[in-house]
């Protein structure tokens, strides 16, 4: 038998450490769990399609909207297995990927409180780098947003949804959305300006 914690697994590896900026680009789940959908009434080519092709998109912005690249890697890992164990029901969603959003963001937020409740002592604690498509001033920027305003933000403009598509995908009501996005490129606007002075 051999140990299997020497022997690192597919995708574990962060592709983007070799470069200075962004979060990691993500692998889609691993065969043997897609295997595992074999079972039931799954199409395990749908869901392995569903993964390739959202989960790195998932994950940046997961990643800008919760303000860390680990969690959002985590959260849009979770969003998809979740997906995997219920994904009879999760394939009849409208949007699937505003689905798993919504389940990776729920998820990255507890995570975040829970962190918040635990005392620990940091000494220097370490930020992500933003996901290379964004400017650097206005990732800074993103970072000071609420997580409500950034995860409006996110949607909108990183994964271009419509504004009834953020409101459907946060199950929050579209006059909420509207709200949040006005505060919140009025706040971006502000902190670039400051940024910029």
């Amino acid at each position: 038998m051999t140990d299997s914690s020497a022997d690192p697994s597919p995708g574990s590896a962060d592709p983007a450490s070799a470069g200075e900026r962004g979060p990691a680009l993500p692998t889609p789940l691993p065969p043997p769990t897609v295997e595992g959908a074999r079972h039931g009434h799954v199409e395990p080519t749908e869901f392995e399609t569903f993964c390739a092709r959202e989960h790195a998109r998932l994950a940046r912005a997961l990643s800008l909207a919760l303000d860390n690249r680990e969690l959002g890697r985590d959260a849009a890992a979770e969003a998809l297995t979740r997906a995997f164990e219920r994904w009879d029901e999760v394939r009849l969603h409208a949007n699937l990927t505003g689905w798993a959003y919504r389940v990776g963001l729920n998820w990255g937020r507890s995570r975040l409180r829970r962190r918040r409740r635990e005392v620990s002592v940091v000494l220097v604690p370490e930020r992500p780098r933003p996901a290379p498509e964004i400017d650097d001033g206005v990732a800074r920027a993103l970072a000071r947003l609420s997580t409500d305003h950034r995860a409006v933000v996110v949607g909108r403009y990183y994964l271009d949804w419509s504004e009834a598509d953020v409101a459907a995908a946060l199950d929050i009501p579209p006059g909420t959305v509207k709200s949040r996005l006005s505060r919140a490129l009025a706040q971006l606007e502000q902190h670039l300006e400051h940024d910029d002075a």
